[in-house]
């Protein structure tokens, strides 16, 4: 370790806090910086002489960085030189690697599914298959980051992955390539010539990936066109403006930022020529939608200009910028928070008034403030974005969340994969019911136990009736109440058959159809893309929606 010693980091703090404007924070702030520094030199020193072992300088203080951070917020964040790739990966969407999910079962990762056209599928690896070895390094006991990590490297470069297939193990070699992630994984059109864009992410090819869907798709004669942001946790804001640019005039500010710092102050605007002024345009958001997806989908709202469809957004109303340091390493600082075109800011969590330790906590009720869109709509801050239509998906059941959670239908789609050479396309694939009668019997060879929410309330009132002494009086109707809730896993196979299969088969596609064809098998049970059907189709309901 290489001590810095009292005098030279007063001198740097010294000089540093020298090009910092002390507008920007005060005196005793300023103080405090200096005081922080010199006693975290101090400690440095102090455990390099007297510690009973070497110490690893490089581990403490990426420890004490990443602690030091916690405290702000989740977004602010230290990229080590050893983990800039997950940098560059979340702006540019690429990284050097064999391109395929993967998942942690019990003791092993396992191939979850290959990209298509990647070195991992065009080598031979399958989804199922279980990853023993990594370059000759057993993978026994790692974790997901880990055996990821492994299997990232420089393009050109190649791996050696030893993997169980049925039973048996081969060894498959892998020549790395640079992956990139697509921000649009499908893109197509659906019933009466309505477009549909499915966009995962807000790297720094977004928005020229859905201006290229879009305008395939415009070609091809759509009439309305679907964006779906489920689940996208965002990405560049420019990329967010630039996709929002594509439906609403030039100079129509989208965003503006405002930060601690004046020079974070800033309004983003429209600058080129819209695609399609009057196209009526849908935005699906869930939970999962978050950032930059809530810049489209919020901007959108607010200028009456699409309508959103779905559940109320994550709630990330805050903007970070990427500071380089020395040695290759970056800092990710959130500097403001972001305001849609109404004025509203989505952030639901505080994270700045809080105590030590202390979880974040929704901004509170008597704070939420009400705005107008263009036409005089009520939307409100400090939520997220609330769809203009609420889609009702009901939770899945105890048991379909148990055979999903123990791998039931992985290791299912898995066996059914080597037992069919082929299916049917990724739209009309549908189980017959011997096959899933078949499954069924595998579901009833693996022990795992659950209860339903029925039983456990019952279970409640029972010792709430026999506290207040009222048990005796329905004893009978209590047991054969129960009765019917409890556990029969025969039963409710049956019972939650729909949401089961659609599960099932959708696991099954992958393996033959990949990422696109997950999309198009969903089209057949989403409620999400149903409602969005139903309202293109009535230019009725759709302009009473956006207040025209």
């Amino acid at each position: 370790m290489i001590n810095i010693r009292k005098t030279s980091i007063k001198g740097y703090v010294i000089i540093l806090l020298g090009f910092i404007p002390f507008s920007g924070f005060s005196q005793s702030n300023g103080f405090e910086v200096i005081r922080s520094i010199e006693l975290m030199d101090q400690i440095y020193e102090h455990l390099d002489k007297y510690f009973v072992d070497n110490i690893k300088a490089g581990n403490l203080s990426k420890t004490a960085i990443d602690a030091m951070l916690k405290e702000l917020d989740p977004y602010t964040v230290y990229y080590h030189e050893s983990n800039i790739e997950d940098y560059r990966l979340l702006t540019t969407g690429q990284y050097g690697g064999i391109g395929s999910l993967i998942r942690k079962v019990d003791d092993y990762v396992y191939i979850a599914e290959p990209y298509e056209g990647s070195p991992a599928q065009t080598s031979g690896l399958k989804a199922g298959d279980k990853i023993i070895k990594i370059d000759d390094k057993s993978m026994k006991g790692k974790q997901s980051s880990d055996v990821s990590g492994a299997l990232k490297g420089p393009k050109g470069t190649s791996v050696k992955v030893l993997v169980e297939r049925n039973g048996a193990q081969q060894t498959i070699n892998i020549d790395r390539a640079e992956i990139k992630l697509p921000d649009v994984p499908y893109s197509g059109m659906l019933e009466n010539n309505v477009g549909y864009i499915k966009l995962n992410s807000f790297t720094r090819t977004a928005s020229a990936d859905v201006i290229s869907a879009y305008n395939k798709l415009a070609g091809d004669g759509m009439t309305s066109v679907i964006l779906d942001l489920r689940g996208n946790g965002g990405g560049l804001l420019i990329e967010a403006v630039k996709i929002v640019n594509m439906f609403v005039k030039r100079n129509q500010t989208v965003v503006n930022t405002i930060g601690r710092i004046e020079d974070e102050n800033r309004v983003y605007k429209t600058r080129s020529e819209p695609l399609n002024l009057d196209i009526p345009v849908v935005v699906l958001v869930n939970g999962g939608s978050a950032s930059a997806s809530e810049i489209v989908a919020g901007s959108l709202q607010d200028l009456d200009r699409a309508v959103i469809i779905g559940t109320t957004s994550y709630g990330k109303g805050l903007v970070q910028r990427t500071f380089d340091l020395d040695y290759g390493s970056k800092v990710k600082i959130t500097i403001a928070k972001y305001y849609t075109p109404s004025g509203r800011c989505v952030q639901r969590l505080d994270y700045y008034d809080r105590e030590d330790g202390e979880r974040p906590k929704e901004v509170a009720d008597s704070l939420i403030k009400i705005f107008k869109t263009v036409n005089g709509r009520d939307v409100i801050d400090g939520r997220g974005v609330e769809p203009d239509l609420e889609v009702n998906q009901a939770d899945l059941s105890r048991l379909t969340a148990m055979v999903f959670r123990n791998n039931l239908i992985f290791d299912f789609a898995t066996k059914y994969y080597y037992s069919h050479p082929s299916i049917s396309s990724a739209r009309d694939f549908n189980l017959t019911d011997d096959e899933y009668e078949t499954f069924k019997q595998f579901v009833l060879t693996d022990d795992f136990t659950y209860s339903t929410a029925s039983e456990e309330m019952l279970k409640k009132m029972k010792e709430t009736a026999e506290a207040e002494g009222y048990y005796d009086d329905v004893t009978k109707e209590y047991e054969a109440l129960l009765e019917k809730v409890v556990p029969s896993k025969e039963r409710d196979l049956e019972k939650f058959k729909d949401e089961i299969i659609h599960l099932l088969e959708n696991e099954i596609v992958s393996r033959y159809h990949f990422q696109k064809g997950r999309a198009e098998h969903n089209f057949q049970n989403d409620p999400y893309i149903v409602d969005a059907l139903r309202v293109l189709s009535d230019n009725k309901e759709y302009n009473t929606i956006l207040g025209k």
